[in-house]
Parts: C-alpha cells; structure tokens; sequence
C-alpha cells in the first residue's frame, strides 16, 4: 500500500485518511461488542467473557486515543503509546488478579451463552484485524493499535475452547485456564508497547537537544 509508508526509512506514524477511517470503524466496533460481551458475561459467570469485554473496552480507547494523536509530534505519540501500555498491564494484572480470587470460588459458567457471545466477538474481531492487517507496522502507536486487535482476535478463539471445555467437563476450570491465558497475553502486549514507547520517547528528546 503505497500509502502505508513513505520510503523504506519512514516509520508509518498513521498519516493516512484510510486508516484514520478505518479507525473510527474499529472503535465503533469494540465500544459496541463490550456492552455485549460484558452483558453476556454477567449473565453466563464467565471469567474469560468478562476479562475479553474489558479487552474490547480497552481497544476502544485505544482507537479513539490512536485517532488523536495522528499527526502530532513523535513525543506526543510516545507518550499517548506509553499510556496505552500501562493500561495494558493494568488490564492484565486485574485479570490475573481476579481469576485468582475465582479459583477459590469456581462456579460453573453457562457454556451456550459463551458460546454465542463469543462468536459474536470473534465476527467482530476478525472484522477489526482485517480492516487493520495493512497497517500492523508503524510507530509505537500504530503498533499498539495492532496489537490490541490481534490480541481480541486470540481472545475470542479462547473464549470459544472456554465454552466447548465447560460444556464437554461441566466445570468452570476452562474458563479460569482461558482467563490467565489471556492475561499473559496482555501482559506480553504491554511489554511491546512500553519498550517501544519509552525507546521513541528517548529518541524525540535527542531531537529536541
């Protein structure tokens, strides 16, 4: 995509008006399916649907921060980067942290309603990374963006082999195994983010002096 980068020096920094329209997509989509999915995992008490709804909540803000910050200088974009991956840690520590309290405490989620839930945000998942799979190198911003919608996409899948599990066992421990998966997961991402954001943040105050 010609558009994607400028020449073979050039970090993609989402200087693109495709891209920005494909932003605004993908928000809409994740604000809409984590009311969905949290919703659904309420109703059926799973762990792994409510840890994947807040992945949705975070992607969304992700998106609408990643829109912001187009353009602006790297510094900016560093530092908006630098937040994104901490929201990721704290996402992934609160997941952790709350399947660990459920481990003392499983109940039996209701593995029809993961199952439709999940599909659902798998379908609207797929349809981010797709919409995204041109941009998936850039700056530590354009970065996050892709990372976070590869991480919903496995989320999903997860959620799914959650459901069969608790179907096939009639036990809760799927959905548990699924969530901690999903937290090292986040964990992983924000290690990504946060490496490459504090390296660009160095690099635009070398500039500056």
């Amino acid at each position: 995509m010609s558009e994607k980068c400028c020449g073979h020096n050039h970090t993609f920094d989402g200087m693109s008006e495709e891209y920005k329209k494909r932003l605004i997509w993908v928000t809409i989509i994740n604000l809409v399916m984590f009311g969905v999915e949290m919703g659904g995992g309420q109703l059926s008490g799973s762990q792994a649907l409510k840890a994947d709804a807040l992945d949705f909540l975070q992607d969304g803000v992700t998106y609408a921060i990643s829109f912001w910050v187009i353009g602006r200088p790297q510094g900016v974009r560093a530092t908006a980067a630098l937040f994104k991956g901490l929201t990721l840690l704290a996402m992934g520590l609160w997941v952790a942290g709350s399947t660990a309290y459920q481990f003392f405490y499983v109940g039996v989620p209701h593995a029809e309603t993961m199952g439709v839930i999940g599909f659902m945000a798998l379908v609207a998942n797929l349809a981010s990374v797709l919409l995204l799979m041109a941009y998936k190198d850039g700056d530590a911003n354009v970065r996050s963006v892709w990372l976070c919608s590869r991480n919903d996409a496995i989320g999903n899948v997860g959620v799914m082999i959650a459901a069969l599990g608790v179907w096939g066992t009639a036990s809760g421990w799927p959905d548990l195994i699924v969530a901690i998966i999903m937290a090292g997961l986040f964990l992983s991402s924000a290690w990504q983010v946060l490496n490459q954001s504090v390296r660009e943040l160095r690099t635009a105050s070398d500039h500056q002096h």
